[in-house]
């Protein structure tokens, strides 16, 4: 599960999570950073802002972990491409072709046209596909058919058919569908369905499916593509020799390299199960894998790499692929380790029912990391925090392992700000709480929601997997479930207590002020007007702060305040807010607990979906006088091998990228493993 970023802009809060994919959330704008002279920005265009990120303490790794790193980080580039099929089952069609135009165009760049392709072309590419990477709404180019038709003609690049035309089209509008009472499947154009498949269609197929071991059921779907052949339904599994098979060989390929440079043999051992099912697709040894990854928790290097989050599919069943390499922060995680130590209390002291309470909470690590390379989902828009594994049943009987992507986090706290969060706090007492406890409040938030959050209750006895019994809503469910966790304790002495703050009040109302801020106000700057919330992680943060607002009006627990013309939302009383949010996290928590699809979707569609028009406008309005975009990403560091003249790697070079389109072209002509089978 991943925690997602919401943009350098909106303040970073609320994280999100990596459970599944959002790529996570919050930001309103970064408070005070250490100064730098490392420059974080590279460009800026339509939405979107591009940062560059450092690797601090690479020289400190040996050799052979510097070597590990380069592999992983090559391994997770392999299979760059398999996200953007999996994202739409034209993107390399189109992507590869207006490469092609971008490359040997001659003509006038200085035009309109020319200035709207490129914009258009970086959007693609920060999204793996033409359909927005947040909104999941299909880009819309600002030039013509005409126009791009004449680009081809004078690039001798040839795009046709139906790949041309979906670029102009209302064909394929949506990416994930979300909508309530609609065929999800059929109107979602992400390509984890065939044509006619829908969603009583996979229903039925994965209910006809039995786990081996009842008590450890498989991760049915994960890692395939189900499609109609001959009127029947079949899985195309993800694998070597299966689909997608030629990229995968090349990760094969770079993970036996890792292997071979493992730090310890449970580190090796994990890898080489991670191998097998990439050769073999089986799902046992897919699970396999991760009960020896969650148990790998000694060396300083660790990565992400597989078939993982299901945000992406609206039913939750398919992973989307994604790559994150990783080097331990030790003195952070040190730090931090203090909360999944101290995990089995903070279950105990929850206000889940008792039977929903995990009695023996086992293997929960926290690391915070230095992020070395990402691919896949995870890039360029990534998380900040990841929570993994996602099966229930691995993270009871094994444990979990939770990071903060921490020179993610530093790289967005020291790019410029844009004085949004001025604009919309309520009074000079919120905006001083948010200065001087912001950014702790948001590395807390993320470490209890990833650490706690996550990891914290259990089923019922008898009840499905959650993407079986809440389907749609499971993965909005989870990130709100795991945020209100953070939300409760962040306003709890025992944070004090343990050492990981002075003031746990001011701490504590600084995120309460943040997160209702965001929830019912700066999060809208990402939609447009008259849409209705669809991505997990917006739906969450909207349907916990809209819950709590409605709960505690009686009480004037929140308040809305008009002032020349403008709205604001100012918490009166934080006590009571506290209560609200444990009484929201012990009501969610028995929705998973007992499979209570009824209970989820009035929850959801009454709070998190639709959006008050007389407040969205307004946020519009006030947010134009701000240049700074809403969502930003990243270019990865280059990792350069160093040979001596036998030929022997004798060092790894970090390098950075100079522009976004610089990189993106280098990944398409280095890493382009799929045919085109469209």
């Amino acid at each position: 599960m991943k925690l997602k970023t919401i943009s350098t802009i909106l303040l970073v809060v609320i994280f999100l999570y990596s459970c599944a994919n959002d790529k996570t959330k919050k930001q309103e704008e970064p408070v005070k950073a250490e100064p730098t002279e490392f420059n974080f920005n590279v460009e800026q265009f339509a939405d979107i802002k591009i940062l560059r990120y450092q690797i601090p303490g690479w020289e400190k790794l040996s050799l052979q972990q510097q070597k590990l790193v380069y592999y992983l980080t090559q391994a997770g580039l392999s299979g760059r491409d398999i996200m953007w099929d999996q994202n739409y089952k034209h993107n390399l069609k189109i992507r590869k072709a207006l490469e092609s135009v971008y490359a040997k165009y001659n003509g006038n760049k200085t035009s309109e046209d020319w200035k709207a392709f490129e914009t258009y072309l970086k959007r693609v590419w920060f999204s793996n596909g033409i359909h927005h990477h947040y909104s999941n709404d299909k880009l819309k180019p600002a030039f013509s058919s005409d126009y791009l038709n004449q680009l081809l003609t004078d690039t001798e690049t040839t795009l046709d058919g139906d790949a041309f035309n979906v670029i102009f089209n209302d064909e394929d509008s949506k990416k994930v569908n979300q909508a309530k009472g609609v065929d999800n499947v059929a109107l979602s154009a992400v390509n984890f369905y065939g044509e006619g498949v829908t969603n009583l269609d996979v229903e039925s197929f994965y209910k006809a499916k039995q786990s081996p071991d009842p008590e450890k059921p498989l991760s049915f779907g994960l890692n395939s593509q189900l499609v109609k052949e001959g009127g029947e339904l079949k899985e195309r599994v993800y694998k070597s020799g299966g689909l997608y098979g030629s990229a995968i060989d090349e990760i094969i390929k770079w993970l036996e390299l890792a292997k071979g440079v493992a730090e310890n043999e449970a580190q090796g051992n994990a890898l080489g199960l991670l191998i097998d099912y990439y050769k073999t697709g089986d799902l046992q040894t897919w699970d396999d894998y991760n009960v020896a990854w969650t148990k790998a928790t000694e060396g300083d290097i660790d990565y992400i790499n597989g078939f993982v989050e299901v945000y992406n599919d609206p039913l939750g069943y398919r992973g989307s692929y994604e790559t994150i390499v990783q080097i331990n922060d030790f003195d952070m995680s040190q730090k931090m380790a203090v909360l999944s130590e101290n995990a089995q209390w903070f279950e105990d002291n929850s206000t889940l029912m008792d039977e929903h309470k995990k009695k023996n909470v086992v293997g929960v690590t926290y690391k915070v990391v230095t992020v070395a390379g990402e691919a896949g989902d995870a890039s360029p828009s990534t998380p900040i925090g990841v929570n993994l594994p996602n099966a229930n049943w691995i993270r009871k009987a094994v444990g979990s392992k939770s990071v903060s992507l921490g020179n993610i986090t530093n790289a967005y706290n020291n790019a410029a700000s844009s004085g949004r969060l001025k604009e919309f706090v309520h009074d000079e007492e919120e905006h001083q709480l948010e200065e001087n406890y912001g950014q702790l409040a948001d590395k807390l938030h993320t470490a209890l929601h990833e650490v706690i959050g996550h990891a914290s209750g259990q089923l019922n006895p008898g009840v499905g997997e959650t993407k079986e019994t809440l389907r749609n809503y499971a993965s909005t469910l989870e990130e709100g479930r795991a945020d209100l966790v953070g939300l409760y304790y962040l306003y709890d002495s025992k944070i004090q207590e343990l050492g990981l703050v002075d003031d746990w009040k001011s701490i504590g109302k600084a995120a309460y002020d943040g997160y209702i801020r965001n929830g019912l106000m700066t999060q809208l700057i990402r939609l447009n007007l008259g849409d209705d919330v669809e991505e997990a992680h917006m739906r969450n943060r909207q349907w916990v702060s809209a819950w709590a607002f409605e709960k505690g009006k009686a009480d004037n627990v929140i308040e809305k305040v008009t002032r020349d013309g403008k709205t604001y939302f100012n918490i009166n009383d934080y006590d009571k807010l506290h209560d609200l949010f444990g009484q929201l996290l012990r009501e969610t928590q028995r929705i998973k607990s007992e499979g209570d699809y009824a209970a989820v979707e009035a929850l959801v569609e009454g709070y998190g979906v639709k959006v008050d028009q007389a407040i969205h406008a307004e946020v519009l309005e006030r947010n134009k006088q701000f240049p700074s975009p809403p969502y930003s990403g990243f270019v990865n560091p280059v990792l350069v091998p160093e040979t001596n003249e036998v030929g022997e790697v004798t060092g790894i070079k970090v390098t950075q990228p100079e522009t976004f389109s610089g990189q993106m072209l280098d990944y398409s002509k280095r890493y382009n493993f799929l045919p085109l089978v469209n």
